[in-house]
C-alpha cells in the first residue's frame, strides 16, 4: 500500500514539473500572463475585465498598446480595436477623422495606444525599442508627470538587475550576461503611476509581407516620416542610406526593390522586434553582421514571446479567438479571412521566391518561431476553454444531482 502511494506521489510531482516546463514555453512572461490576464485593472478579482454575466467590458488603469508593422495586416487589425470591440463605453469614431476617440467608462484617458486612437505619438509605424521608451513618457505627460526615455530605460535596466520594478513590488530576477538583459524585460511594463503597458503585434508571413510593401512604395508610399529613434537620437544619412533620390520610389520594379542593400523592408519585422540598442542602433560597424544578426533575431523572439498577445495575418479567426480569450474582451462581428491581397496577385518564379527569403532569412526564422507558438498558445486556450466548460457541466451535474435528492428527501419526510 505505501508502495503504491509513493508511486502515485511521484506521478504527481512529473505531472507537476511537466506543467511547469509547458507554461514556460507557452505562457508569455515569468508571470504566465495568459492565465493571470482577467482584466486590465489593478484587482483583477474586484474589477474584472468582462463580468461573469456576459457585460461589454470595463477597464482598469492599464493600456494596450500595438506595435504595427507596415503590411501585415495592422491597419485591419486596429479598426477591430477601434470598432469592433464590445465595451462598456465604445470608442467614438466619426465620419472623416482617422482617430476615434477611446476613453475609459467616466474619465478622459485612453485605454488603447494605437495608430486608430492616439495617432503616431511616439513616431510613424515605431518599432519596440522606440515605443518601449516613448510610450510611459507620453501616457504619464498627459497626468503631469514628465519622464525622460532615458530615465525610462535606466528604471527597466535597474529591475532586470533585481530592484523592485512596478507598483505590485515584483523582483525581476538574474543577471544576464552582456548587453543581453535588456531583452530579458517583460512585454508588460509598468510606469511611475502604477500603469502597466500590454504590447500587442501581428506579424505576416514574410514573402506576402515583402512583395506587399513593394507594391505600396511602388506606388508612392515612402514612410519618410519614420523617427527611427534610437538610444536618443535617429540615425544619420551615412548609417541609414536612401535607396532613391527624389520624393518617392513610385514605380520602382521588384528587381530594383530588391537590389538596394539599404532597403528596410529586408527583415523588416526582426527589426521592428528587437532592441536595437543591443547592436549598435544603426551602426553597423559596431560589431560582424554575422554576430548583429544573431542578437536581433534572438532579441525579437524574445520580445515577441513575452508580448501579452500577437496575432498572424494568416490566421485570423484563430487571432480573433486569441485576442478575445487573452484579454476576455469580445468582437461585435468575426474577422474575414482574404485570401485575395495585393500580393498574392503577384506572380514571382521560384527563384525570385528564393531571392526574396535570402533578403528576409532573419524574419523566416521569427515567423516559423511566431507560427510555432501562436498555435501552441491557441491549443493551451482551446484546451483551457474545455476544461473551463467540462467543470461548468460537472458543478451544474452535482447541483442537480442535490436538488433530486433534496426533494426526494422531502418527499420521504412527507409520506
Amino acid at each position: 500500500m505505501e508502495d503504491r502511494s509513493h508511486k502515485v506521489l511521484l506521478a504527481l510531482v512529473m505531472l507537476f514539473l511537466f506543467a511547469v516546463i509547458v507554461l514556460q514555453y507557452v505562457c508569455p512572461g515569468t508571470e504566465c500572463q495568459l492565465l493571470r490576464l482577467r482584466a486590465l485593472s489593478p484587482a483583477a478579482a474586484a474589477d474584472p475585465y468582462r463580468a461573469e454575466d456576459e457585460t461589454p467590458a470595463r477597464f482598469g488603469d492599464d493600456l494596450i498598446v500595438f506595435l504595427h508593422i507596415q503590411k501585415t495586416g495592422g491597419t485591419t487589425f486596429g479598426r477591430h480595436l477601434v470598432r469592433n470591440i464590445q465595451l462598456e463605453q465604445p470608442c467614438e469614431c466619426r465620419a472623416g477623422q482617422k482617430k476615434c476617440t477611446c476613453h475609459r467608462p467616466g474619465k478622459r484617458e485612453t485605454w488603447l495606444f494605437s495608430r486608430f486612437s492616439t495617432g503616431w505619438s511616439c513616431g510613424l509605424h515605431a518599432d519596440w525599442t522606440e515605443l518601449t521608451n516613448c510610450v510611459p513618457s507620453v501616457v504619464d505627460s498627459k497626468k503631469e508627470v514628465r519622464l525622460r526615455p532615458s530615465s525610462w530605460r535606466d528604471k527597466c535596466i535597474q529591475a532586470w538587475e533585481g530592484k523592485v520594478f512596478g507598483r505590485r513590488g515584483q523582483q525581476a530576477g538574474g543577471e544576464q550576461e552582456g548587453g543581453q538583459r535588456h531583452t530579458r524585460l517583460n512585454a508588460l511594463f509598468s510606469s511611475p503611476l502604477g500603469r502597466n503597458f500590454y504590447y500587442i503585434t501581428i506579424l505576416r508571413d514574410p514573402v506576402s509581407r515583402y512583395l506587399s510593401e513593394w507594391r505600396h512604395v511602388q506606388r508612392g508610399a515612402t514612410w519618410k516620416a519614420s523617427l527611427h529613434v534610437c538610444d536618443g537620437r535617429s540615425p544619420t544619412t551615412e548609417e541609414l542610406p536612401s535607396c532613391y533620390t527624389g520624393d518617392d520610389w513610385s514605380g520602382c520594379s521588384l528587381q530594383e526593390f530588391m537590389d538596394c542593400p539599404y532597403n528596410l523592408a529586408n527583415n523588416r519585422q526582426v527589426r521592428m522586434l528587437s532592441d536595437l540598442s543591443l547592436v549598435g542602433c544603426y551602426n553597423l560597424s559596431v560589431m560582424p553582421e554575422e554576430q548583429r544578426n544573431k542578437v536581433l533575431l534572438d532579441s525579437a523572439k524574445e520580445n515577441l514571446k513575452r508580448m501579452a498577445f500577437f496575432g498572424l495575418t494568416e490566421f485570423q479567426r484563430k487571432t480573433q479567438y486569441l485576442f478575445e480569450k487573452t484579454f476576455n474582451m469580445n468582437f461585435i462581428s468575426p474577422f474575414t479571412q482574404y485570401n485575395s491581397t495585393r500580393a498574392s496577385s503577384v506572380e514571382i518564379d521560384r527563384q525570385t521566391q528564393q531571392r526574396i527569403e535570402a533578403l528576409n532569412f532573419l524574419d523566416v526564422e521569427l515567423y516559423d518561431y511566431a507560427k510555432d507558438l501562436f498555435l501552441q498558445r491557441y491549443q493551451y486556450m482551446r484546451q483551457k476553454e474545455h476544461q473551463e466548460a467540462r467543470r461548468k457541466r460537472q458543478e451544474q451535474r452535482k447541483i442537480l444531482r442535490a436538488k433530486q435528492a433534496h426533494l426526494r428527501e422531502q418527499g420521504g419526510n412527507s409520506s
